[in-house]
């Protein structure tokens, strides 16, 4: 009774489909007992070849569906670590008339990964530094983007209306590592250099403000320079991501910028990544004509 209800048909009628399966096959395939039917050895192997049959019918049924409505090609995208906010967005109004069309896939990595992802294929466009060693790749100017200095909102520094190389030797100062973010890095320590300001380094850590979601998870550069009461100098985007204990100071005179770029290996034929390169211009417009509305 119980299999006729799963099946959604009466005892009679299970009972007679069972005796017309066995008149064709040609032998007894299940028997009855005190503890119920059981499966004869012949009716063991009828079920294992219907089994593989019913695959293999079910893997003709998906190679039909997939000539007849071929799956939708696949764009990955990948994000320098906290720039999602900022660009990811305006990419997906560039696309939107493709969007129905394709299935986009976003990445979150630091830049020196994203650039290996470009180069083994597996991200087809990236967000992320101009990263040194990779001949394999292209890569397209974006923006250039102020450093700042960042420092507890309770800091001496912070009653300045801007800070100065000066102000920044004798303090706690947390910078990023090099592993993580060394074009970041460099751009640090030349300024520093050429301001002829000798620091050493307090705290290196691995990003700016947030960092990705792994077992491992370290403190972000804000959240250090919040909990040690030192300073810090970042890219203007980590000031998306202030919290009230930590605030921001331009640089007096020529600050340092960093520079942001689409990357893309110069091998990739893909459609939708020469659609995104012929409205780069468009899409940076977008990012700046959002970030002047933020700031007015």
């Amino acid at each position: 009774m119980a299999a006729a209800r799963k099946l959604h048909t009466s005892q009679p009628s299970l009972s007679r489909q069972i005796r017309d399966l066995e008149a064709e096959v040609g032998t007894q395939l299940l028997t009855r007992g005190a503890r119920g039917i059981k499966l004869t050895p012949a009716g063991r192997a009828f079920l294992d070849h219907a089994r593989l049959i019913l695959s293999q019918v079910d893997t003709a049924a998906d190679a039909a569906r997939g000539i007849a409505h071929p799956a939708k090609p696949r764009f990955i995208m990948g994000f320098f670590t906290n720039h999602e906010l900022t660009w990811m967005p305006e990419a997906f109004r560039i696309l939107r008339d493709e969007l129905p069309n394709i299935e986009v896939m976003i990445s979150s990595q630091y830049s020196p990964s994203l650039a290996n992802a470009l180069v083994k294929g597996t991200i087809d466009a990236a967000f992320l530094r101009r990263e040194k060693g990779f001949p394999e790749l292209a890569f397209r100017h974006l923006i250039n983007e102020p450093l700042l200095a960042f420092l507890p909102s309770d800091h001496p520094l912070a009653a300045l209306k801007a800070i100065s190389p000066a102000d920044l030797a004798g303090e706690t100062f947390v910078t990023v590592s090099r592993t993580a973010a060394g074009v970041l890095r460099r751009v640090i320590d030349n300024y520093l250099k050429r301001s002829r300001i000798r620091i050493t380094p307090t705290h290196e850590i691995d990003h700016v403000a947030i960092g990705p979601k792994t077992s491992n998870f370290k403190q972000s550069a804000l959240a250090v320079i919040a909990s040690t009461h030192g300073v810090g100098l970042l890219p203007a985007y980590a000031q998306d991501f202030l919290t009230p204990s930590v605030t921001s100071r331009p640089l007096k005179g020529d600050a340092p910028t960093i520079e942001l770029v689409l990357g893309y290996k110069r091998s990739n034929r893909s459609p939708i990544l020469k659609l995104l390169l012929s409205r780069l211009d468009e899409l940076v417009a977008r990012v700046s004509k959002k970030a002047h509305h933020v700031l007015n």
